[in-house]
């Protein structure tokens, strides 16, 4: 929601009109980096290694890595208890730097991939897996979506800043970095967060939307 939002904020600012495709994570960025896209947007973060293949916009947000749990998890309280119980599973999204501070974490014979966040969530909630590392602003969302069935526990892993990307020498980067700002600036971004990672209720969504 937060991205076709944002999205069809700046093209009223920039006179365009964005066209939207879904496409799976893994392979979305090389894609783009091949010219399939003309921009991504989907809570990327901004990476050297990335920015090797593909421009990015300034960041518009920053997020934490955090670790989302079952109610009433007791087997661990920190992201260095659960890699210390080598009978733990994390889950986490394929492609994602999440799944890579998953193995980083626990190593990546404990780390089962999905191809989104919402099956890995929904192993979790099924027992499946013990715990899924996903960002904090997502997290919260699923955490609306069942306030009684999980939690985040411990600290934040990281903290780091999302972005859009761009084919390399793409000149979009400027306008839409432009119109970034403006929304900054003007406090346009602010609302925004707010209407999708603070007082969102996830509960009224229905399924198949």
């Amino acid at each position: 929601g937060w991205d076709y939002d944002a999205l069809a904020e700046m093209c009223a600012r920039l006179n365009c009109v964005p066209v939207y495709q879904e496409t799976s994570w893994d392979g979305m960025i090389a894609a783009v980096s091949q010219g399939q896209y003309d921009m991504a947007a989907d809570g990327i973060t901004i990476t050297a290694e990335r920015a090797e293949i593909v421009d990015f916009s300034i960041g518009y947000i920053r997020t934490a890595q955090v670790i989302l749990a079952r109610t009433g998890e007791d087997r661990f309280a920190s992201g260095e208890e659960l890699a210390a119980d080598t009978s733990l599973i994390l889950g986490s999204q394929i492609g994602t730097t999440n799944y890579l501070t998953a193995v980083d974490l626990v190593g990546e014979d404990r780390v089962q991939a999905f191809e989104t966040f919402g099956v890995s969530v929904q192993a979790l909630l099924a027992g499946d897996i013990d715990a899924v590392i996903m960002d904090d602003n997502a997290g919260s969302g699923y955490i609306g979506a069942n306030p009684d069935s999980l939690i985040v526990v411990g600290e934040p892993l990281t903290s780091e800043a999302l972005g859009f990307i761009f084919p390399k020498g793409s000149d979009l980067v400027e306008p839409f970095n432009a119109a970034s700002e403006s929304m900054l600036a003007d406090g346009t971004l602010d609302e925004l967060y707010t209407r999708w990672f603070v007082d969102f209720d996830a509960t009224t969504l229905t399924s198949g939307s």
